[in-house]
Parts: structure tokens; C-alpha cells; sequence
């Protein structure tokens, strides 16, 4: 079950991004019982920089006590703030170090569900955290064995069975075992989010799904036994199915979620269709967490011009998870 907390943690993600300023773009825009419910885990010298630079009247206290507080649990920075648009190793480990203790809150119930502002990879791996992003950060931090990442928007999700490999590696993990189980979390979080009957369609490798063979033997290998295992577990599964259509037949309404073999395949289509609303989503985890689906945006950071459209949308979806039951089937 998940954590009965209906708080929201959201992390600031890089000091020197984008994160600041989006964070507080949409806290200004909630109302005083929204903001009640959010307790940011950043630094409060960069929080009140940001919203001195988008004009967001509000006050960044230890604990909500009205209407325009945040409540924000600090993490101090050393040297003092961090400037906007450049790469830092104090940035990189600040950020890990808002994760941690946000992961903490989650797994101790206190908050329901967390949303994370975007990271830098160079930055965090330069001050030594060596992670390929916040969900293999958030696998290692809760001791998970697995995790997966999900895509959401308003027509289309995507569920990936690799993310931050390489192309060579992600092929080499198109496995049935991995398959499976990725069926199997997608349709464990649809049946959550209120999905009754999930129609989810596998997304071959090759083009054409290999053509028997003429182009590659993995779709006949690999993916088409995890369909059929997952059809036997009872779960409405299709595939594979080509993946130069499956896409368009899942946003205009064929299938409830694509399974995506790898990180480009997943992403593309995703980020075509809602480059701005799209929400990433940890599943696999025994603690929840949504977030914005870009990047630091170094060249706009500290300019007050970067669009929180994105974040409104992963404060949204976490709201819908927090405190829900985790497993459903």
C-alpha cells in the first residue's frame, strides 16, 4: 500500500537549472489548501532567488503557517547559492542530497508521493553519485531490485523496458523474463490509476517485427513469448506489434499502454505528442514518485522564461497517486 500521506514532497532538483523558478511558477499559482499540502527539499537561498526572478510572492518557512509559506525542508549548500546556468559539482550534490532525504520522508510515510525538478547527470556524477538518473538513483536509495520508467500524457503512455543504456545494451537486455514483468508493472499501475480491463500492446525491436526473421529473429525469440505469457496471466496484451505504427494506434485511443524496448523508441513518440504535459513516472519502487520530463535548461536557467506547464502536470499525477493503494490486480 502506499503511504496514506496526501503531502507532496517536491524536490528542487539542479540549483544552477530550471527547477527553482518552475517550483515556484506553480506554487504561486495553487491555492493556499494546495500549497498546504507541498513541502519543497531544496535550498531556501535558491528558492527565494527564484521567485524574486518569476515575481511569485511567497515565503519559504520550516513549516506552512499561511497562506503565501512553503513549507521547505533546507538543505544548505556550501559557498552559499549556486548561479544559474553553469555546470556544478556543489549543484550536482545538492541535488542528490534533496533526493535522499526526500526518499527518506516517502519511505517513512510522511509524504505521499515525490515530485522531482530536473537533475544534471554530468553534475551529479562529477561530485561522485553515479547514477544514470533519479529513477536508478531512487532504485538504489529504497533498495529496490528493479524499477522501471513510465511515461504519461493525456492520450499515451509508455512503459520502457530499458532507459539509460546504450543501444548494443538495451537490445541485449530484450529479454522475456524483463518483458514480462514490465507487462506486468504497467498493467499493475494502470489497474491503480482506475483502468479496469488494460489493452496494452509490446512494441517489437525490428522493423516490421523482424519479418520472420528477414530482419532480426529477436520479436520472434524474445518478445512474442512474454506476450504470450502475459496473456496467459490473464492481462489483454498484444504484440509485438510493429513499432513504426503502435504508437499512432495507441494516441488515437487502440491500446491503453505501449511497451517501449528501449529509452529513444519510448521517448520519441512521447515527446512529439506532449513535449510539455508529459509526465515521467518510477514504478517498481516501494515509494512513489512523478516528475517533469525535461531537462535543467542551463541556457534559459535565471531568466524567469521556462515554462512550469510540465510541472503543474507531474504535481497533478502525484496527487492522483498519493495515497492510493500501490498494488491492484
Amino acid at each position: 500500500m502506499a503511504s496514506s500521506s496526501r503531502t507532496i514532497g517536491i524536490t528542487m532538483g539542479d540549483p544552477a537549472g530550471v527547477g527553482p523558478e518552475i517550483i515556484c511558477k506553480s506554487l504561486a499559482e495553487m491555492s493556499a489548501a494546495d500549497r498546504a499540502t507541498i513541502r519543497v527539499f531544496g535550498n531556501r537561498d535558491s528558492l527565494e532567488a527564484a521567485a524574486r526572478i518569476v515575481g511569485a510572492p511567497l515565503k519559504f518557512a520550516a513549516v506552512y503557517d499561511g497562506a503565501e509559506t512553503v513549507a521547505v525542508e533546507h538543505v544548505a549548500i556550501e559557498g552559499g547559492p549556486i548561479a544559474f546556468g553553469r555546470i556544478d559539482t556543489r549543484a550536482g550534490d545538492a541535488s542528490f542530497r534533496f533526493i535522499a532525504r526526500a526518499a527518506e520522508a516517502a519511505t517513512a510515510g510522511e509524504i505521499g508521493c515525490i515530485v522531482t525538478a530536473p537533475i544534471n547527470k554530468e553534475a551529479l556524477n562529477l561530485a561522485g553519485h553515479h547514477y544514470d538518473g533519479h529513477t536508478g538513483m531512487l532504485a538504489h536509495l529504497t533498495g529496490s531490485r528493479s524499477s522501471w520508467m513510465l511515461l504519461a500524457a493525456e492520450r499515451m503512455l509508455v512503459i520502457h523496458v530499458s532507459t539509460h543504456v546504450s543501444l548494443k545494451e538495451a537490445i541485449a537486455r530484450v529479454k522475456p523474463e524483463r518483458i514480462l514483468e514490465t507487462i506486468r508493472t504497467g498493467f499493475r499501475h494502470l489497474r491503480r490509476i482506475g483502468v479496469e480491463n488494460p489493452r496494452i500492446a509490446v512494441a517489437g525491436l525490428n522493423p516490421h517485427c523482424g519479418e520472420n526473421g528477414l530482419f532480426g529473429t529477436e520479436d520472434d525469440e524474445f518478445i512474442a513469448p512474454a506476450v504470450a505469457a502475459a496473456k496467459a496471466e490473464g492481462i489483454d496484451a498484444y504484440g509485438p506489434v510493429p513499432p513504426d505504427t503502435v504508437f499512432h494506434r495507441a494516441y488515437s485511443g487502440a491500446f491503453d499502454l505501449v511497451v517501449a524496448q528501449y529509452h529513444d523508441q519510448g521517448h520519441i513518440p512521447m515527446k512529439l505528442v506532449a513535449f510539455d504535459t508529459g509526465v515521467n513516472i518510477s514504478l517498481g519502487l516501494p515509494i512513489d514518485r512523478t516528475s517533469v520530463d525535461h531537462g535543467t535548461a542551463f541556457d534559459i536557467a535565471g531568466t524567469g522564461k521556462a515554462n512550469h506547464v510540465n510541472m503543474n502536470a507531474a504535481i497533478a499525477y502525484a496527487r492522483k497517486l498519493a495515497g492510493t493503494p500501490r498494488v491492484i490486480v
